[in-house]
């Protein structure tokens, strides 16, 4: 078993897709190109196909179609093969000129079964059938024209985008987010016949919409893929409500049950719902370069993890409006051994080191170059890191040598450069301002002082927070703070808070996507005051909600740390505790660390335990622990974790696994979804 496990995983899944591409168009959806462009390149997916034309498309419905000399498709896709994506195939295939067609799903056989209400009974007298897939490969064949034409579809567990050898994400459920006190009131509504719920802590999977279900029943199945891989047989553990739902469905995965009487190794895997912390993701404590750089740089398209890197500076174009021909540049550099090497450095550095270590690639890489490089010590700065950079621009054998190295670089200074990055420190000192606060005041105050931050947009210099980012300040406050007393001062230091955000929502000249989703007007022209009271209102339900995420916890019940007269008080991550909890010698029965049982004996060996000297599972017991953070994790928190477990018991391997790499203002983004109970599951 090896810490590299994620990325063999992954590289193992796609070497079975390019046994498949020779001469083939590729189709492929925005996930399964996520896990390719941070698992093995789009490279390698082109040298596998052959030939000099570009043969990878978008898979959607309006996709280009095969001509009359591309008779060979293979569709790699990460959902379920029913509905819209059914229809989506028949659409492109209807349009071509295809004699074979290859269908890949990254969802198995077994919850196509479910997704098509096949009863588990019935299900389980299919084992070793596929009657869903091979329907659909006789459809194939009718949509190109001819049942003696080939078509196939398989199962390959494509879940997982490597970012380094500890961290993995899964773009395919980078919208899955834990549930909000909020959400028991939309579940009830759909149980008018059925007992009403209370809490988060009564919500179970019969509760759930089909859809969310369906969601959670797939990405169970690939992780019982990944364990498969690892050779594990897992225990599954919970912090969290959806968590809960999540451990216990891999816990009870019918198709595992096999496999896991002839593992011969042990894992913990423990999830971890989001919302229980989301100071860490709001929060500017995280000392890396990483982080700011997917914060402040814009979004590559189609990806949840990675960022456009402007390379126009590499090219004699100087006109602004061409800088839309250059293709951009990005952090996943899975081809390149020297990029990858300085990308798991700015990952495991601080923000001062990394800077350093990107200076150090660019001025070693220049020397073997031969370039005519002006050493200079002291301080890092952009203008010298650009210097640098400007040196391959006219050596195209140098510029393509080193063009992962160059990304990397160009995405440092553009960082560096940036005015959001001015304002990381900006944010620190408020922050670290109001952890002082809140231990020496009430959370009334902690909101009068924010209160003369809040200005309209006219009133507001390059200095001042936008309303993105007082939404930002005020989740911070209200998730360090947690459980609080309600009294006349916070209802009136609320009321003057909501009262300046509906003015300033109301002047915004121009409603972001993020402030669209928040008021629910596409225009600032349509945002009339009491819409924008309506929405104010709802985001303070909404930051009560966070406040109380830790409610129904018993030991982690807060992420604050007071201060005393040798330490300044501060904040302690859950993901932390969690870790330290796990390891602590001294505590054989974890509190708030649940354990899900896999079955009778499992049920058995709890029931005995309570009279009789045997031990319930503990998530320390194995060699490896799988920490999964339900709804996205920072790249400090991967770390810290990475960190923090080998020095608490030596020899214990960990894999840090989360559906995202969060932002501040994507985890606004995800708070604001209105589709987390009925994720868009493509039919």
């Amino acid at each position: 078993m090896s810490a590299l496990g994620v990325q063999s995983f992954t590289q193992q899944g796609w070497e079975q897709v390019l046994a498949k591409v020779k001469r083939a168009l590729v189709y492929l959806d925005a996930a399964c190109a996520e896990s390719l462009h941070w698992g093995c390149g789009s490279t390698r997916l082109l040298e596998a196909v052959g030939g000099p034309a570009c043969h990878l498309r978008e898979f959607e419905p309006a996709a280009v179609a095969g001509g009359a000399k591309q008779p060979k498709a293979v569709f790699v896709l990460s959902c379920l093969l029913k509905g819209r994506t059914v229809e989506t195939l028949r659409n492109i295939i209807c349009r071509s000129h295809f004699q074979y067609c290859v269908v890949v799903t990254a969802t198995n056989h077994a919850v196509h079964l479910t997704a098509n209400h096949v009863p588990a009974a019935a299900a389980a007298e299919l084992e070793g059938q596929q009657p869903v897939f091979e329907q659909l490969e006789e459809k194939l064949c009718e949509w190109m024209g001819s049942m003696n034409y080939t078509a196939e579809v398989l199962h390959v567990p494509l879940l997982l985008a490597p970012v380094s050898p500890y961290l993995a994400l899964t773009p395919a459920f980078a919208c899955l987010f834990p549930l909000l006190p909020q959400d028991v009131d939309l579940l009830n509504s759909a149980r008018l016949d059925k007992k009403r719920m209370g809490s988060l802590g009564e919500v179970d999977s019969t509760a759930l919409t089909p859809e969310l279900l369906l969601q959670i029943r797939c990405l169970v199945s690939g992780l019982s893929s990944l364990c498969e891989h690892l050779g594990v047989r897992e225990e599954c553990f919970a912090v969290g409500s959806l968590s809960r739902i999540i451990a216990a469905d891999l816990a009870n995965y019918a198709p595992a049950k096999n496999r896991r009487k002839t593992s011969t190794s042990r894992a913990s895997v423990v999830f971890v719902d989001r919302t229980l912390d989301l100071t860490g993701t709001v929060g500017h404590h995280g000392d890396n370069l990483v982080e700011k750089i997917i914060s402040v740089l814009p979004q590559l398209p189609g990806h949840t993890n990675d960022v456009m890197v402007n390379m126009v500076e590499l090219t004699a174009l100087q006109n602004e409006e061409k800088q839309n021909m250059i293709a951009p540049g990005c952090l996943a550099q899975s081809n390149d051994t020297a990029a990858k090497a300085l990308w798991e450095a700015l990952l495991n550095s601080k923000h001062k080191e990394a800077v350093m270590e990107v200076r150090r690639h660019l001025v070693e890489a220049a020397s073997r170059e031969n370039l005519p490089i002006k050493m200079s010590m002291g301080r890092v700065t952009p203008g010298q890191l650009m210097s640098y950079i400007q040196l391959f621009k006219n050596n195209f054998k140098a510029l393509v040598n080193h063009c992962g190295l160059l990304q990397l670089g160009l995405a440092t200074v553009q960082t560096l450069k940036h005015p959001q990055t001015a304002k990381w420190d900006n944010f620190l000192a408020f922050e670290r301002l109001l952890l002082q606060s809140i231990g020496e005041s009430t959370i009334s105050i902690v909101l009068n002082q924010l209160l003369p931050m809040i200005k309209p947009s006219n009133q507001r210099t390059n200095d001042d927070y936008s309303s993105e980012e007082l939404l930002i300040l005020l989740i911070y406050i209200y998730s360090i703070t947690g459980e609080f007393t309600e009294d006349k001062d916070l209802a009136e230091a609320e009321e003057k808070v909501k009262k300046a955000l509906v003015q300033v929502f109301c002047e915004e000249t121009e409603l972001s996507p993020l402030l669209q989703k928040v008021t629910g007007c596409d225009s600032s022209i349509n945002l009339t005051f009491h819409k924008s009271k309506i929405a104010v209102d709802e985001l303070f339900t909404l930051l009560r909600d966070i406040a109380g995420a830790r409610n129904l916890m018993k030991q982690f019940k807060s992420v604050y740390v007071p201060g005393n007269h040798t330490h300044q008080a501060s904040y302690k991550p859950l993901l932390k505790q969690i870790v330290e909890e796990i390891f602590n010698p001294e505590k054989s029965d974890p509190i708030d660390i649940e354990h899900m049982s896999s079955g009778l004996s499992d049920l058995l060996k709890t029931g005995f335990s309570m009279f009789m000297k045997v031990s319930r599972p503990h998530p320390s017991d194995h060699p490896l622990l799988i920490l999964f953070v339900v709804g996205g994790i920072t790249v400090s928190e991967a770390k810290m974790i990475k960190d923090l477990v080998p020095s608490l018991k030596p020899g214990t391997q960990v894999i840090v696994l989360s559906t995202r790499l969060l932002t501040p203002l994507n985890i606004l983004e995800l708070l604001f979804a209105t589709d987390r109970l009925h994720p868009d599951l493509g039919f």
